[in-house]
């Protein structure tokens, strides 16, 4: 029997993105689709499955390999935790080929893939747990410390890759097994959008969605084919990586080197290892790439993308003037599920984000859903072959999508040639190293701790990290306020939250501006 759950809170018909482009042939999807058998079983039934899948602490898997792998696991899924069509699983891991095997296998038997940052604490993944009403978890033993401590009704199992019981069960179970048979407009995955405490929201994406991605950004602006190698830095949790080093990919039958524990000097020496000919990470790491790129022979790349937050113009002069790469940059979002605007080689300028890639169409719009004229700041509006469906949220649905289009919360120019150009943030969203920080989460947190009175988070402008996190705190009493407290309260945040999260600047003060209403001034604060 199917869990419906996730199916019955989509929103309403007249909630729904309006999509286009779907009648061109590359985004015709059958009614009957399983989306792995388009991105793992299809190279094996071809005749493929020797050819390199994954390179993974320091091995090689080949698409044979990671088949079986997935068909492993998928039966122990079924015969041993009883998972259904429909249930959402919680996968909890680094990158690694054991992460891409069990997202592959949730969805060999019709399950909902819940990938997380392992990052993040125990309280956050019970917040998504509950909201998604998850069932299954199943993490990287070296990750299991925060896992044990979840406590949630809805939550009927953990299980643990590297342990050696799950391990010697998955290798005794057939290598073969029949993918259930889901549908085009089954969902496939749900992605937390940044803000896991309180009530996050779960953007939801069908099995056609990520095969169609897969024509889109990769088509338009990297031609692969399966001679490429892949690799990045950002996170299999967040869609950014999941396409770049997972999904693209494999649809073209390439291979990708997934790397745990990312810096700088790892990524080169990956690329250079090897021969890697195109690499995903954010801004801020292209900026440190340029400084270290000429101790490494990185010839072999062909392809530099930068997602996440926008690529300053300074960054893209350097990493093109030291190596002769363009990067090319690209906006797409967690609702959206992958990059809608981008550039090739034919449709470039430097600075701009690019163009409405193929399958997308994009314009400027004012507060009231008119269409400005070019060169004029409003609301970047996009629609195409994947749209925002949360889940639940119809309150959230209304806001993000008006009259059909996807209203991302970017604020952008399109000038005379159609190029879309960013401007700002439309909300008090943080972009820290490629990290969505939500200010109100950060907020939430530091509220539980026992000597701060209020606060007010906002991003400040770093030229290493893009934005920082930081923190104006009134204290309950004043006279505590030291250095001595602000590292304090820093550690305890890490304990409380994902670190990623935490405000790397703290600002004590004796009151927050605020309008006559009481609504905090967050602009004045940026200016400060």
């Amino acid at each position: 029997m199917e869990d419906t759950f996730a199916q019955d809170h989509l929103p309403k018909n007249d909630l729904q993105p309006k999509y286009s482009f779907l009648d061109l042939p590359q985004f015709n999807q059958p009614e009957n689709l399983n989306c792995v058998e388009r991105l793992l079983d299809i190279h094996c039934n071809k005749g493929k499955g020797k050819n390199p899948c994954i390179y993974s602490n320091d091995t090689l898997w080949t698409y044979q390999d990671l088949l079986e792998k997935s068909n492993q696991i998928a039966h122990v899924l079924v015969d041993d935790l009883h998972i259904k069509p429909g249930n959402r699983v919680l996968l909890r891991s680094c990158n690694n080929a054991m992460m891409v095997a069990c997202w592959f296998a949730v969805l060999k038997v019709g399950g909902i893939v819940v990938a997380t940052m392992p990052l993040l604490r125990a309280k956050e993944l019970e917040t998504m747990i509950h909201c998604a009403e998850i069932a299954h978890v199943i993490s990287d033993f070296s990750l299991a410390e925060e896992v044990l401590l979840i406590e949630s009704e809805f939550v009927k199992s953990k299980s643990f890759f590297g342990d050696q019981n799950f391990d010697k069960l998955v290798a005794s179970k057939p290598k073969k097994f029949q993918n259930y048979a889901t549908k085009a407009d089954d969902i496939a995955l749900i992605g937390f959008t940044s803000g896991t405490t309180g009530n996050p929201k779960m953007t939801a994406h069908f099995h056609k969605d990520i095969l169609n991605i897969c024509e889109a950004f990769p088509a338009f602006s990297l031609q692969p084919t399966e001679k490429d190698i892949f690799t990045g830095t950002p996170p299999i949790g967040f869609t950014f990586g999941l396409g770049g080093l997972v999904l693209f990919p494999m649809y073209y039958g390439a291979s990708t080197v997934l790397i745990e524990k990312p810096n700088p000097d790892l990524l080169l020496q990956t690329i250079e290892k090897h021969k890697v000919t195109v690499c995903f990470t954010a801004p801020t790491a292209w900026r440190i790439l340029t400084e270290k790129s000429k101790e490494y022979n990185i010839s072999s790349l062909r392809k530099c993308v930068s997602a996440g937050e926008t690529l300053p113009l300074k960054i893209w002069e350097d990493w093109y003037e030291t190596t002769g790469l363009k990067i090319i940059d690209g906006i797409g979002s967690t609702e959206m599920l992958h990059i809608f605007i981008s550039s090739n080689k034919e449709q470039y300028k430097p600075g701009a984000t690019g163009v409405p890639v193929t399958g997308y169409e994009a314009k400027i719009v004012d507060e009231q859903g008119n269409e400005v004229e070019r060169n004029t700041p409003g609301r970047l509006a996009v629609r195409g072959i994947t749209g925002c469906k949360y889940l639940n949220r119809p309150e959230k649905q209304k806001e993000y999508v008006e009259n059909g289009w996807n209203i991302t919360g970017d604020i952008f120019t399109q000038d005379e040639d159609g190029f879309f150009w960013f401007i700002a943030r439309g909300d008090d969203m943080i972009i820290s190293s490629g990290y969505n920080i939500a200010a109100i989460e950060v907020e939430s947190v530091l509220l539980m701790h026992n000597d701060i009175a209020e606060c007010a988070v906002v991003g400040i402008p770093d030229a290493e990290r893009g934005m920082l996190v930081c923190a104006n705190i009134v204290l309950k009493d004043s006279e505590k306020a030291t250095m001595e407290l602000k590292t304090s309260i820093q550690n305890w945040f890490k304990e409380k939250a994902a670190p990623y999260k935490y405000p790397r600047m703290i600002n004590f003060m004796e009151r927050l501006p605020k309008t006559e209403t009481g609504k905090i001034q967050r602009f004045k604060l940026k200016q400060q």
